[in-house]
């Protein structure tokens, strides 16, 4: 295979992972606190075998035998995170909607292990459980949370929370020391990977009655499509020419009647 044509598919490839991920972007556009994915390329060195080879002379003028060392970068896609920016907070007046501005996430409860949301567009179950949209219970104060019904919830800018007036606890907010490495789980939520430490909160508040939106840039977000798909069209005509030159080769080099 030409190294040409191999570049030229690893390009396509990458390429179409960096659709995918923004088309994953722009379908989001609208859940609240969603965070867009963002590519990580880096530089892959391929060595050739002549720049192993060690070429002693015999006398300071001697001719060099082999050709000098040649090591070639190419960009290669290395990582996909999710971009934790702050979005902007929309106003919705329900009480059991809220946003947090700053670093931080609400704590849930997930299917046996502890997951982290910024989505705090609340609902209560049947039995008046505070949880999220997918089901999941908010922890506050390390369990649940049950509101009687008609009860008035409010929060304070640190998330401590009264019912009726009366005390009910503290989200349990948390950050992280290295955040963008998170897993994701699906439904907006994430996971905390092995060698991430969680921290307490710094600076962030917490505001009823507002959710956080999406941090996803339409405008940006097409411009990188329209890039990408001129990406990925380019590289199919270079795998495309390599194959019509191969063939020439095959059909016509050594045929003395071609």
């Amino acid at each position: 295979m030409r190294d040409s044509t191999q570049s030229a598919i690893f390009g396509a490839l990458s390429n179409e992972l960096r659709m995918s991920s923004i088309a994953n972007n722009l379908a989001n556009v609208n859940t609240s606190a969603y965070k867009k994915d963002k590519l990580a390329f880096h530089d892959t060195f391929i060595r050739f075998s002549h720049d192993y080879l060690v070429d002693d002379k015999t006398y300071i003028r001697g001719k060099n035998m082999f050709p000098e060392g040649h090591i070639m970068a190419k960009a290669r896609l290395s990582a996909q995170q999710a971009d934790l920016s702050q979005g902007s907070l929309e106003r919705t007046g329900n009480q059991l909607d809220f946003a947090l501005s700053g670093p931080g996430f609400f704590s849930i409860q997930g299917d046996g292990e502890m997951l982290y949301t910024r989505a705090g567009n609340f609902v209560t179950d049947s039995d008046g459980m505070l949880q999220t949209a997918d089901g999941h219970p908010v922890m506050v104060d390390g369990g649940p949370l049950f509101i009687p019904p008609g009860g008035r919830l409010q929060a304070d800018d640190q998330g401590n929370l009264l019912i009726n007036g009366q005390p009910a606890g503290a989200f349990d907010l948390v950050d992280f020391d290295n955040p963008a490495l998170l897993e994701r789980t699906g439904s907006n939520n994430y996971r905390m990977p092995e060698g991430v430490a969680q921290t307490a909160p710094g600076e962030m508040e917490v505001a009823q009655g507002f959710v956080e939106k999406s941090n996803v840039e339409v405008v940006t977000e097409m411009v990188s499509m329209i890039e990408t798909q001129r990406a990925f069209t380019m590289y199919t005509k270079m795998i495309q020419a390599d194959n019509e030159m191969d063939t020439k080769l095959i059909t016509k080099v050594g045929n003395p009647t071609a």
